[in-house]
């Protein structure tokens, strides 16, 4: 097993190469190293670390998918996923409430559709899927803003932890022997008889197998690299407000907006973090940078609060600690865009859009069968492999600084850092030695909360660059 940053890739030739370590991509490679224990698997990604892309900034929702297109791909794999993780999660203690949703309606139309979407639950075999009195509504969400009319009752939906969730599914495909190369930028693509080289910048080539390009955003370009034009990427920005954690106070559950063609639209949801989530927006880019257009904006930032008003108007009053956006792999297209090219030895995972956490595991177990149908050899019976456990970051679990029993063993997850967000050094120091090492305070921070809070660092910045130095020096 290896994980690398710089220097020449492998000379020897790979049995599977995975492009894109993004949830997905992560979910791929643990998936076919559980399935082909002797094979050689190499996991791709232009970024310094997993997770920097789509996957480091969603609602970070676990959805039932009861509202996906009954058939679709997506909503079996979705249905499949949520299982799946579900029961992965609660192994490798990556943080899950059951919080449940309720999707409000808030004018006669929206009323009217409730029905017919609890009938496309009903479809995809949910249900529990329920319209309530507007009654109901409120005893449930004391602090909901005026207008409501009513809504529908979807329990089942849960949040998760979106970051200790990809890094769980890496850090064990690492140790069962797979090859995560970063800052690895496929360039092109030269395919020959039974073998694919990737030309990697920077880093020279890569020789491969079978291929399967799961690179998000980029995974038009890619197929193109193979010869293919099957479809084209738009991507669709999702801004979104993170509240503090004095506001987790104010919701219950997952408040869920009608969902429109464009999206699940915008909703307010609390967090494992223990702060609130609002957003997010659904704005289609273009352009040479559409891509990278992961910035924030005035406009969107506005018409977030705005709708806050209507949704929870006391949200607005409270302290705002962070403003992100992500990129959504938009395809014009309704359904995921997994195709095998058995000839070509290789699989497109593309179009995966806010539901693609959720059915990571789906989409895994999917595309190895794919693999294996297509006529990878080196695919087998699925074995076990030696459980992971990734840093407790949820409030609804004891955190180490609350665990007197670690603290006797090490004193030092008793001396806190970040005290907003209440980070010890144990947890710092854990962090820098683990299997997949940040290589930046940003990744240190999904790994550890440490940053993350009210005051974004002011108070623990220098104590936290101090330490990542630290262990930076100690690795290199």
């Amino acid at each position: 097993m290896t994980v690398t940053r710089v220097g020449p890739l492998p000379a020897a030739t790979y049995d599977i190469t995975v492009v894109g370590a993004g949830v997905v991509g992560c979910a791929l490679a643990r998936e076919l190293v559980r399935r082909a224990p002797g094979a050689r698997i190499a996991l791709l990604d232009a970024a310094d670390d997993i997770g920097e892309g789509t996957s480091k900034a969603n609602t970070a929702i676990l959805h039932t998918g009861f509202d996906a297109a009954p058939g679709s791909l997506e909503a079996r794999l979705v249905r499949d996923g949520s299982r799946r993780l579900a029961s992965y999660a609660a192994e490798s203690g990556i943080p899950v409430e059951p919080v449940g949703a309720l999707l409000i309606a808030w004018d006669p139309d929206q009323l009217a559709a409730l029905p017919g979407l609890a009938a496309q639950a009903e479809r995809n075999g949910h249900h529990a899927v329920r319209p309530i009195p507007v009654e109901e509504l409120r005893s449930r969400e004391p602090h909901l803003g005026p207008g409501a009319l009513g809504a529908l009752d979807v329990p089942g939906e849960s949040v998760i932890c979106p970051w200790t969730t990809t890094l769980a599914y890496a850090t064990q495909a690492v140790r069962a022997g797979v090859d995560l190369h970063l800052n690895s930028r496929v360039e092109n693509v030269r395919s020959g008889t039974g073998t694919h080289r990737l030309i990697v910048a920077g880093r020279g080539s890569l020789t491969t197998r079978w291929l399967v390009n799961a690179a998000g955003l980029h995974a038009d370009t890619v197929d193109r690299m193979l010869g293919h034009e099957t479809f084209t990427v738009t991507p669709r920005r999702g801004q979104l407000i993170v509240y503090d954690t004095f506001a987790r106070d104010l919701v219950r559950h997952i408040l869920l907006p009608v969902p429109t063609v464009r999206g699940k639209g915008v909703l307010v949801t609390p967090t494992v973090h223990g702060h609130v989530l609002l957003g997010p927006t659904a704005e289609d880019l273009s352009g040479d940078d559409a891509k990278r257009a992961t910035h924030s904006t005035a406009d969107a930032i506005d018409l977030l609060r705005a709708r806050s008003r209507r949704i929870l108007p006391r949200l607005v009053d409270e302290e705002i600690v962070a403003v992100h956006a992500g990129l959504r792999a938009a395809t014009g297209h309704d359904d995921y865009r997994i195709d095998a090219r058995p000839g070509r030895h290789y699989v497109t995972v593309g179009g995966i859009r806010s539901t693609g956490l959720t059915a990571s595991m789906g989409i895994a177990a999917y595309v190895a069968d794919l693999l294996a149908d297509s006529g990878c050899a080196a695919l087998g019976t699925p074995r076990e492999l030696p459980p992971v456990t990734v840093p407790n970051l949820g409030e609804a679990f004891p955190r180490p600084y609350q665990r007197p029993e670690l603290i006797a063993r090490d004193p030092e997850f008793g001396v806190l850092v970040c005290h907003c967000e209440r980070v010890t050094r144990g947890e710092i120091r854990a962090a820098l030695t683990t299997t997949i090492p940040p290589a930046s305070l940003a990744g240190l921070r999904r790994r550890t909360r440490a940053g993350a809070g009210r005051c974004q660092g002011a108070a623990c910045g220098a104590a936290v660059r101090e330490l990542f130095g630290r262990g930076n020096g100690a690795r290199g």
